[in-house]
């Protein structure tokens, strides 16, 4: 078995903003394994100032997985705790050598191109007119679930967007999710929530800085919107610190990146605690490739989750890999008649 690994910048269709800054290229690595005449594919989607794994030494460690690769995927995985991203490479780049086809890891009726998963349509920050372009174009495009990224524009800009989508689209017409990557001052949350109720909003993601438990479950209990925590798992790698968290703050849902969380086996400690909690969930893909996409939408189908997921990115890169997934009427599909064009 050898394994070796292959750094690749995507390139951003258009600058894309967030409470966090403005993007425009995104980092990933592959790694790939070959054994007895086949080969496997894994994508270490790190995300530069949120992966807890964005630290010195990162390549350093990808040199150590693929010197260890005959380890296997168990004993790799619990070596790696501090780099979950390479976690999710390396889980997925097992799955692919074992595989029939490397790009079909989770066979089901979503590979066949029978079924579909329902996504929201993703609009990023930037002037407000660029921002109502966007929703135009989701909603013309089949989208009855919405995203937005609030927090980097005027507040005030903001609910003026929102007030725009329900003047024309009610609740029943259209479902509001945003997303504030922690930017609301802890003293302004509430006062900001309270506003935001007003647009019938599904949910709030993030809407403090991840770390303030206390101040994260208070809200939690008096907001007016259902609040889902993101950044707020990322680093917390014991199973127990896992339930601790959810019990204390009791949010209402928690939303999965499997590359920042530990690949699927991290992904799937959480799911179990969010069941056994009742509290809601869904998966979002963390601007991966459509390697990486590819991989996340076949196993999230698997879990069988109704609500519309966060797997829609796959067409922000000028230098994306063609692929057999496609997003059409509101859900990311996978045509098998298409075929995979990946060339490092």
């Amino acid at each position: 078995m050898h394994a070796n690994y292959h750094k690749y910048l995507l390139n951003f269709k258009r600058p894309s903003g967030t409470s966090r800054g403005v993007l425009t290229t995104k980092e990933t690595w592959f790694l790939v394994i070959s054994s007895e005449g086949k080969t496997g594919i894994g994508e270490c989607g790190i995300l530069r100032s949120l992966s807890v794994d964005d630290r010195p030494g990162y390549e350093e460690k990808l040199k150590w997985v693929c010197n260890n690769i005959t380890l296997g995927p168990k004993l790799l995985w619990e070596e790696l705790l501090e780099f979950p991203s390479i976690q999710f490479g390396v889980e997925m780049a097992f799955k692919s050598l074992a595989s029939q086809n490397p790009f079909i890891l989770f066979p089901s009726e979503f590979t066949n191109g029978q079924k579909a998963i329902p996504i929201n349509g993703l609009v990023w920050m930037g002037e407000k007119s660029f921002m109502k372009q966007q929703i135009v174009e989701k909603i013309q495009h089949g989208f009855s679930c919405i995203k937005l990224k609030i927090g980097a524009i005027d507040f005030k800009a903001e609910l003026d967007l929102l007030d725009y989508i329900r003047t024309e689209f009610s609740s029943e017409d259209i479902e509001i999710r945003v997303d504030a990557n922690g930017a609301f001052p802890v003293e302004e949350a509430l006062n900001k929530l309270k506003r935001l109720c007003e647009f019938d909003i599904h949910s709030i993601e993030q809407p403090i800085k991840q770390g303030q438990f206390e101040k994260m479950a208070e809200l939690c209990r008096e907001s007016p919107i259902p609040i889902a925590l993101d950044e707020e798992l990322i680093g917390i790698t014991s199973v127990t610190k896992k339930e601790e968290l959810l019990q204390i703050i009791k949010p209402q849902y928690v939303i999965f990146k499997p590359s920042l969380i530990g690949g699927f086996r991290g992904t799937q400690e959480w799911l179990d605690i969010a069941k056994k909690l009742k509290i809601g969930w869904w998966v979002t893909s963390a601007l991966e490739s459509n390697v990486g996409l590819n991989t996340i939408a076949q196993w999230t189908f698997t879990k069988e989750s109704p609500m519309p997921q966060g797997l829609g990115t796959g067409g922000l890169y000028t230098n994306n890999f063609d692929s057999p997934l496609q997003v059409k009427n509101g859900s990311i599909q996978y045509d098998p008649k298409i075929n995979w064009d990946f060339d490092l």
